[in-house]
């Protein structure tokens, strides 16, 4: 049958950070008078973030913790693994960065984001979210021009799921009302993006933007290396 409703991951597929992280903590910190290496900010941030979902997934839902108090402890931890000691810094600083991460001021639309989004409209198709983000997504999305695009936005905090559990794509597909099997997703992790919606029935297509070799275990014709490629590639029959 044909394809009805086309999912978009987020991060690293239709928008980026204008950024590195690194830089964006310490030139906030700067401005509070706190001199921080900014590498040292991207590796104790890239540490954090990781113990931090592993200890507490899904921005701690199950455990009773909101986004935000979430958000707050990793920016928090990364600034103290960074060797900042100033405590009465510390947490207004990290709640400043939540909020300016909640705005397009750190987010940028990918290039060919804008284009892919308003082709695949034209063809007809019905999109939606489905992202591992937090509730800042929507606003961010509104503010970078992209919400008008989707029927529905789902991330993992909204859904109580989080990729790549099967469960938040059948919630996608049960809000959409389409079956697996005319359903695709796009994105740029293997795991998430391309495995798990074809382990829920869908069919998926890689985003690999950089040079690195291709996904062995794709078939070259699932992955795209530019979203210009994409509205060609849904042209063809999606095996």
């Amino acid at each position: 049958m044909r394809l009805k409703l086309l999912t978009w991951d987020v991060k690293d597929t239709l928008l980026r950070l204008r950024l590195p992280i690194g830089q964006q903590y310490q030139a906030e910190a700067k401005v509070r008078g706190l001199q921080v290496d900014s590498g040292a900010l991207e590796t104790s941030f890239r540490q954090v973030y990781r113990n931090h979902w592993r200890l507490f997934p899904n921005y701690g839902l199950s455990q009773g913790m909101t986004s935000h108090q979430w958000w707050v402890d990793v920016v928090s931890q990364t600034f103290r693994l960074s060797g900042v000691r100033d405590e009465g810094a510390i947490q207004p600083l990290a709640e400043k960065l939540y909020q300016d991460f909640c705005t397009a001021k750190n987010w940028e639309v990918l290039p060919g984001a804008r284009e892919a989004l308003q082709g695949c409209g034209e063809m007809g198709l019905r999109m939606a979210v489905v992202s591992n983000f937090d509730r800042r997504l929507e606003e961010i999305l509104r503010q970078c021009d992209l919400d008008r695009h989707f029927d529905f936005v789902l991330t993992s905090e909204s859904a109580g799921i989080a990729k790549p559990d099967l469960g938040i794509f059948r919630k996608a597909l049960s809000l959409a009302n389409v079956a697996p099997h005319q359903a695709a997703h796009v994105g740029d992790d293997y795991v998430n993006d391309y495995k798990a919606p074809r382990q829920a029935g869908m069919c998926s297509f890689l985003l690999q933007l950089d040079t690195r070799q291709p996904e062995e275990r794709v078939p070259a014709d699932h992955i795209i290396q530019s979203l210009e490629q994409l509205t060609h590639k849904l042209h063809k029959d999606i095996k």
